[in-house]
């Protein structure tokens, strides 16, 4: 059980190679000087580790918030939750019988405006998923430095921005299924950063990291990975797959042998849908299936 926790623990943490180490420190220099951060890229590139890394570098509280369609200025800035009811009576004179009873609403902070009022560093996770009227706040938020409450039935219209705040942005690109399309005024207050796939020697040395792989099964993993990838020109299965693939097969006791079945049930499993999705044909799946299988009996394991 110790063994799978620490696995799990160390899947989630980032390997800051020489560039990701130099990419965190450009982007700390900028957070420092109050401009918010936003990483764009593909599905399983690393956004969200990196953008957790990078906020953990400031030795702040994180708060982590994710993106939705139903995201809402009440999820944002709080909401009533209910009613207290408060009863008093005094009977200090025996003669005198006094009660006094009142009724308050009760109101809870929504996460936005917690780490507003305490200097949390917020990472907003695939941000564009929300719609762009709730991401609306932000603007005042960066350019004003004020948070807005709309709609709380607060006396105060708006609160300040503790001078330590700050936010983190993710996204993937627009053309993926989900995404809204991010105004531009918002855009322009960002300082946008692309995050790509590593590559394969990179991303040979995360998996063997990762998943206490030697360096040889590593990089026949990654590459053959990549080849899903160059298939799907370059959409496809992520960093993501090759750890799955990785990991399970470690776990499993199954070789990383590509003539093996269970090696292959693997492949395919966790590899078809993705590759299938690219595929334009009357048989996606079978010919996805068929181009796994084939890729996996001409894999190969070399000695470092």
């Amino acid at each position: 059980m110790t063994v799978l926790t620490n696995r799990i623990k160390n899947s989630r943490e980032l390997i800051q190679d020489k560039e990701t180490k130099e990419l965190l420190s450009r982007s700390l220099k900028y957070l420092k000087s109050g401009y918010p951060v936003h990483f764009i890229g593909p599905s399983g590139a690393g956004k969200t580790s990196l953008a957790l890394a990078l906020a953990k570098k400031r030795k702040r509280p994180v708060m982590l918030m994710h993106g939705n369609h139903e995201l809402n200025n009440k999820d944002l800035i709080g909401d009533f939750t209910g009613y207290t009811s408060k009863k008093v009576i005094d009977q200090y004179v025996r003669s005198v019988y006094k009660k006094d009873e009142s009724v308050t609403e009760t109101w809870r902070d929504g996460r936005l405006l917690e780490a507003v009022k305490n200097g949390y560093t917020l990472v907003y996770d695939e941000f564009t998923r929300s719609q762009p009227t709730t991401n609306n706040l932000f603007l005042s938020i960066i350019e004003e430095g004020i948070l807005p409450l709309y709609g709380s039935k607060l006396t105060e219209p708006f609160i300040k921005v503790h001078p330590a705040f700050s936010v983190i942005f993710t996204s993937n690109p627009a053309e993926y299924a989900g995404v809204y399309q991010t105004q531009d005024a918002l855009l322009d207050r960002l300082i946008t950063i692309h995050v790509d796939y590593k590559d394969s020697e990179r991303e040979m040395l995360i998996v063997s990291e990762k998943a206490n792989l030697v360096m040889s099964e590593a990089r026949a993993i990654t590459n053959l990975v990549s080849q899903m990838r160059d298939h799907c020109n370059g959409d496809g299965p992520s960093l993501r797959a090759s750890l799955m693939i990785a990991t399970l097969a470690i776990e499993s006791d199954i070789p990383i042998d590509g003539k093996n079945s269970e090696f292959q049930r693997l492949c395919l499993d966790i590899l078809a849908h993705t590759v299938s999705q690219c595929i334009d044909d009357e048989n996606p799946i079978s010919n996805a299936e068929e181009f796994i299988i084939d890729a996996c009996e001409n894999m190969r394991v070399y000695e470092e």
